[in-house]
């Protein structure tokens, strides 16, 4: 219901009437929970919120870096439409509560009775009152408009020669901001207090390995250090046309200095409680509106809930409590006795992907408990758990570098352990498991802290019909909110006996197989075109670079041409694989392995020119390692102009043909394995897939190409050529089998053909061809008949489809540098594109070059 105009009063049903203060995610879930419980329609619910935008993920902020959508963060149902119960009203905060008169008045002068009054109103970075902090260069990470602050400062940080962003505060929000910060290609360092980073989380070795990591990463870390003061400086140095040079200069109190051109607090928050101060609320001694456990405060008809509340006088700076707490005012206002329970305080978190998680008693303070501890910094991993004092029942832990056991591990808290702790965190053996899986928990134990999901929930709602992961989400609410817990409710289906479906994800029930179906019998050719007709919502990061690698296996589009271009990951969006310290890496084709002096004589110019580490790879190509975003057309230019093209090392396709040195020079080879490499290399080459693809060919049965542990493999006999499909390497190495033996070049070509194009059309989303072969339906033999005796009647169509890559094949970098609009994406925010000035440092050790910062391995 619209707001009227004039006087600003609203105009309300005759039904009670909740204000809720805040559209935040806890301020949002209260209004679903409320709505979803009352049936009798009791309530009529107005919520009033500052922000331009409705309730969005804040949890997952930092990904609004990578795409600048706000759309994308937007919480399901945050506009209610259709719900006559719920009026919302944005941009319009409220500044004054009339307890006596039960009145909410607004900015923009509305006035709003209610009956009931829900405080959702959030926390505020806490900025330290350090000399400086009101700068303009000194922004806080908070919410949308805060990161579009920050985007913009980053572009005037250009004016420095070495642009450099600040963190103040090395916890979750500072890590964040550091991730985001080096998202926009500034050199950043992290100033902590603390001993270590994640101090709230972390105990002193977990948190001293994950300083080591970030370290590794390319940035500086300063612990055990704090902020005297922040001034402006001014640099002689030249100034690009309307640039000026404003940095700051950061002194900490150990006296050093460090120059920088943005600086980001993220020290905490503090809950905002003006509002309940001004109303004469009473507030806990740290700050927060005071409640009881059913979250009401010492007015009986306010209540507040998320991070302004001070349950029991403790604020909960989590969405899981936040979220309990809305459900226990909607229980409350419905006439339930709903209480706070015992808060779920656990994290997990993956930024610069390295795997942090904290759960329960994670720093041991439960008297006389006992600490199992796993520390292997060689691999980079911290395990620890902590147990009660007959070391039998869970009370928390603490999981660095690899998180993976997070989600069995979390729900047994406060439950007995199902066998040894050590074999619970200690490395599985190779190709082995631990046996730790969903099927160990109790019914009791918590699968979704966010949304207080139980295993036994989900049990119930698989009794009740739920077949699936997203049926599972819709009923129950687990895994909508972080995350975390949607690989245990997969596993709990399976547990449960419920066959999976084969959705490529919740927004088209299609398989990938029916999707390529799909795309290859229409003319669609955008994502929106067929989510609209053939899917739901607004897709995901499942479907949406699925749909883009559809896309590109069935036309010669290039994959960066309008809409496509919005759907990449982060790899094909730029072209190139991110490396673990931000930089990327540069590779181009080498066909075969075979390369001119003069290629030879241009990579090596290049390398030297922009201080790129080189590295000669299995694949017989030669990778350079270190450019900055805008310096990737400029090395594409030199290369493309050389001759070169892309080796397409980024994208699901096909990688290298790896050859021996064949018949030409070997006095063993039988064929011509290095002609043969080029014209498979040269055929296939940008073909995309649901993986990626690798090749070799061996002139003889020495097998020195290693073609048997390859998607492809092809062996020279005296006769011709044995095909051996489906070997791929990694953590379960497999030999390609047999497929067909004693063929002639063309005769090979065309079974490649067919081999490639059934694997593109069936196969699964990022299922490389060795599990692709295992899963088919008669394995190897149907395969042989697909392929060798056109069982399907598809032979003739499967290899036109490749005839027809291969006519509309073009290097995706020549496509990049023809095309104003495709070369704009890779001007980086700091640097001009006339001035390259890349931030990635490196050190010579043992004789080569690597990024500053890397971890060292023991000698």
């Amino acid at each position: 219901m619209a707001a009227t105009s004039g006087p600003y009063v609203l105009v309300m049903r005759a039904s009670k009437r909740v204000v809720v203060i805040g559209h935040g995610m806890v301020g949002h879930r209260f209004v679903e929970a409320l709505r979803a419980r009352d049936d009798a329609d009791q309530w009529h619910v107005v919520v009033l919120a500052e922000e331009a935008d409705a309730a969005y993920d804040r949890v997952g902020l930092t990904g609004y870096t990578e795409h600048w959508d706000r759309s994308r963060l937007a919480l399901p149902g945050n506009g209610y439409a259709g719900d006559d119960h719920v009026e919302l009203i944005l941009r319009d905060a409220v500044t004054r509560i009339d307890r006596a008169g039960r009145t909410v008045t607004t900015a923009l002068g509305r006035r709003v009775p209610y009956d009931a009054l829900v405080l959702a109103t959030g926390s505020y970075a806490f900025v330290p009152p350090v000399p400086g902090h009101d700068l303009p260069q000194c922004h806080v990470y908070r919410t949308l408009d805060d990161l579009d602050a920050i985007r913009a400062a980053a572009v005037a940080a250009g004016g420095s020669k070495s642009p450099v962003g600040v963190v103040i505060g090395g916890g979750l929000l500072g890590l964040e901001a550091a991730n985001a910060l080096r998202a926009f290609g500034l050199s950043t360092q992290v100033l902590e207090m603390s001993p270590h980073l994640m101090a709230a989380q972390l105990d002193g070795a977990g948190g001293a390995l994950l300083n080591r990591m970030v370290r590794g990463l390319g940035i500086e870390v300063h612990t055990g250090v704090s902020t005297e003061s922040i001034q402006p400086i001014q640099k002689n140095k030249p100034l690009r046309k309307s640039q000026d040079d404003d940095s700051v200069r950061v002194t900490l109190n150990d006296g050093s200095t460090i120059d920088a051109g943005l600086v980001v607090f993220a020290a905490g928050v503090r809950p905002r409680d003006e509002l309940a101060r001004h109303a004469g609320l009473d507030v806990a001694q740290r700050g927060g509106v005071l409640t009881d456990r059913s979250c009401v405060t010492s007015d009986p008809n306010v209540y507040a809930i998320g991070e302004v509340a001070a349950i029991d006088g403790r604020c909960y700076g989590l969405v899981g409590p936040g979220y309990t707490s809305a459900e226990v005012v909607a229980d409350r206002l419905l006439g339930g006795e709903a209480e706070f329970g015992e808060a779920d305080m656990s994290t997990k978190l993956k930024l610069f992907g390295v795997d942090v998680a904290s759960f329960g008693d994670a720093h041991g303070r439960t008297p006389n408990c006992l600490d199992v501890v796993v520390n292997d910094p060689v691999k980079q991993t911290y395990a620890k758990l902590v147990l009660s004092d007959d070391a039998k029942t869970l009370l928390g832990g603490i999981l660095v570098g690899d998180a993976s056991a997070y989600g069995v591990l979390r729900p047994m808290v406060a439950s007995e352990l199902p066998g040894d702790p050590l074999s619970l965190i200690a490395p599985a053996a190779e190709g082995g498991s631990s046996g730790l899986g969903v099927g160990s928990l109790p019914d009791i134990a918590q699968i979704c802290s966010c949304n207080n999901v139980t295993k036994g929930d989900l049990k119930d709602a698989i009794c009740g019909g739920c077949t699936d992961v997203a049926d599972l989400k819709k009923c129950t609410l687990a895994g909508t909110s972080c995350g975390s817990c949607v690989p245990l409710l997969k596993q709990l289906l399976e547990a449960e006996g419920v066959e999976q479906s084969t959705s490529l994800c919740e927004h088209f029930s299609q398989s990938r197989a029916e999707m390529f179906e799909i795309v290859a019998a229409t003319e669609i050719r955008t994502f929106s075109g067929l989510i609209e007709k053939f899917g739901t919502g607004k897709g995901c990061d499942i479907c949406k670079p699925t749909v883009a690698s559809i896309l590109a296996s069935t036309s010669s589009e290039h994959v960066l041409d309008g809409e496509q271009a919005s759907l990449q990951d982060s790899n094909d969006h730029f072209l190139a694989n991110i490396q673990k310290n931000g930089s990327y890496s540069v590779v181009p084709r080498v066909p075969g392995g075979d390369i001119t002096a003069e290629q030879l004589i241009l990579i090596g110019e290049v390398a030297r020119d922009f201080g790129l580490y080189t590295k000669i790879t299995g694949g017989q190509r030669i990778d350079m390692f270190g450019a900055t975003v805008d310096q990737l057309p400029e090395i594409w230019r030199r290369l493309v102009d050389g001759g070169m093209e892309s080796g397409q090392a980024y994208g699901k396709s096909l990688r290298t043909v790896k050859s021996c040195v064949g018949s030409d020079w070997c006095r063993y080879g039988q064929q011509d394995s290095v002609q043969m490499a080029i014209d498979l290399e040269l055929r296939y080459r940008g073909l995309r897939a649901p993986h990626k693809i690798k090749m070799g060919v061996s002139g003889c049965a020495r097998e020195c190409a290693e073609a048997r542990g390859k998607d492809v493999g092809v062996i020279a006999t005296e006769t011709g050529w044995n095909l051996y499909v489906g070997g791929n390497g990694g953590m379960t190495p497999r030999h390609a089998e047999l497929l067909a033996g004693d063929l002639d070049d063309e005769t090979l070509v065309r079974y490649v053909d067919r081999f490639l194009m059934f694997y593109l059309r069936t196969a699964d989303r990022l299922q490389r061809t060795a599990p692709w072969v295992e899963a088919l339906d008669g394995g190897m033999d149907h395969l042989r008949d697909v392929v060798v005796h056109d069982s399907l009647g598809l032979a003739t169509e499967f290899e036109a489809a490749v005839e027809r890559h291969v006519d509309g094949y073009a290097c995706e970098w020549k496509g990049v540098l023809d095309d104003p609009d495709k070369l704009s994406r890779f001007v980086s925010f700091v640097n001009a594109p006339e001035e390259a000035d890349p931030t990635i440092e490196f050190e010579r050790r043992s004789g080569r070059k690597v990024p500053i910062g890397m971890p060292k391995l023991p000698s």
